[in-house]
């Protein structure tokens, strides 16, 4: 058996019983967040454009949720799966930096309505693609990132094939077929870095539209390659150019250990290396520590200095141009510079940091442009890290970062100021569903659409 086919085998066997009930849980709170980034992403640019595309194809089975339209479950899929991603603020595997909510549950979603499917099969296959998520991660390590790739889209379209079939109830030799046909599915550059192109959030969004095509086509009977994980021309000798690559991780304790446990929520909406200091340069405002005189103001920190791991610096230190002055949202969101400054100026980071306005401060830009960021090979333990400042008094404070633990009541916040534009009313009654209901997959949608469209019906 193959590593693609043991991996198959798995997804196909394992039941809701077989997951432990804190796995389950932690689907809820998932669930939660990534329909309220889809409702917080809905009024952006990008949004218009992926609406519009969606209208060009239409089709049914699946709905559109920021406007009720109906849809072919892989469109839907796809436009779900990029506005998740749109403000940078979906979960995180801290080792991998592979996003698995943005991409799984976007293609659950779509494949659970079309189905129908009930809540303990929603919530099953979602663990499924988060574990596979996980684990295809965890046998590259960063080494997609290092050779220019987002690992996101590389092991995305797997993931969501994994999920979606569970939903559709593929055979073990189906499911293995799904899986080689997504590792051709697999791609995605790093070439947004270059200057804010919205590929980035693409990613996600194709990820899942071709995970699940893939289970359509096998569904069909679509053969695909087995050998896909373990070739010398397959996923990893291909990408990583390392045709050596320990597959083992992939099914090491499998149904024993779960490692898609591991995934991160965010708190602010950038990447996720840049969290932890955010969260460092709160708690040194709010605790007084940069304070000159008994009072803070951004003009008294002389500099700063952000101690990252070296790997990461390429993505949220370089240029220094761009992330002292970002030129738009996407180059923001990957700013540690501008982000640390925006947190210190403002006392907090939210969506209203990624405004033009925003961007466009002399008091954040001005602050970010006293913001180091320096390389330290001792560190890269997932996102962590140490930052140091000196203020006009000449004290000098330094504290080490490590990334916040994701906790249901600061996604339940997070939910709700991100559809705190919506009627409340109707988001009251999704979160209570999602967090304490057992929804079928069909309610589930109508109760995020009506949240959404405002409307009692969807179409």
């Amino acid at each position: 058996m193959t590593p693609l086919e043991a991996l198959a085998d798995w997804a196909c066997h394992v039941s809701p019983a077989d997951v432990p009930q804190a796995q389950h849980a932690l689907v809820r709170a998932r669930l939660l967040d990534t329909i309220g980034l889809i409702a917080a992403a809905a009024d952006q640019p990008a949004a218009d454009s992926l609406l519009a595309w969606a209208r060009t194809n239409a089709g049914s089975g699946a709905t559109i949720l920021p406007n009720g339209a109906p849809a072919a479950p892989a469109v839907a899929a796809l436009v779900h799966g990029s506005l998740a991603h749109a403000r940078d603020f979906d979960d995180t595997f801290p080792d991998t930096v592979v996003h698995p909510g943005s991409t799984v549950i976007a293609a659950a979603l779509a494949a659970g309505e079309a189905r129908n499917a009930d809540f303990d099969a929603l919530s099953t296959a979602v663990v499924v693609g988060y574990e596979i998520a996980a684990r295809l991660g965890a046998a590259a390590g960063r080494g997609f990132h290092a050779r220019g790739f987002h690992a996101t889209s590389i092991v995305g379209p797997i993931a969501a094939a994994g999920a979606v079939g569970r939903l559709f109830a593929l055979t073990p030799a189906a499911m293995a077929d799904a899986f080689g046909l997504a590792t051709s599915m697999s791609g995605g550059l790093l070439a947004f870095l270059a200057d804010g192109g919205w590929s980035k959030w693409l990613h996600t969004g194709w990820a899942a539209h071709g995970g699940l095509v893939a289970a359509e086509l096998a569904g069909h009977g679509f053969r695909g390659p087995h050998h896909a994980f373990d070739h010398h021309y397959g996923l990893y000798a291909s990408f990583l150019g390392a045709p050596g690559t320990d597959l083992d991780v992939i099914t090491r304790d499998l149904g024993q250990a779960w490692l898609g446990a591991t995934a991160r929520a965010k708190h602010f909406p950038c990447a996720h290396v840049i969290q932890p200091y955010i969260e460092a340069a709160l708690a040194w405002r709010s605790e007084g520590r940069l304070n000159v005189g008994g009072h803070f103001s951004a003009d008294t920190v002389r500099s700063i200095r952000c101690v990252v791991a070296p790997w990461a610096l390429q993505i949220v230190a370089q240029p220094r141009e761009a992330k002292i002055a970002p030129k738009n949202d996407l180059e923001a969101i990957a700013s540690l510079p501008f982000m640390v400054a925006a947190a210190l100026c403002d006392g907090r980071v939210d969506l209203a940091t990624l405004q033009p306005a925003t961007l466009a401060r002399p008091d954040i830009r001005a602050l970010a442009a006293r913001i180091a960021c320096d390389g330290d090979e001792t560190l890269g333990a997932g996102f962590d890290g140490y930052m140091e400042a000196v203020v006009d008094s000449g004290d000098r404070l330094r504290c080490d970062v490590a990334l916040a633990a994701s906790r249901e009541e600061r996604i339940v916040a997070k939910f709700r100021s991100n559809t705190a534009h919506l009627q409340q009313g109707a988001c009251m009654v999704l979160e209570t569903a999602v967090l304490r209901g057992k929804p079928d997959s069909r309610t589930l949608v109508q109760l995020a659409g009506t949240a959404m469209t405002g409307s009692k019906g969807m179409p």
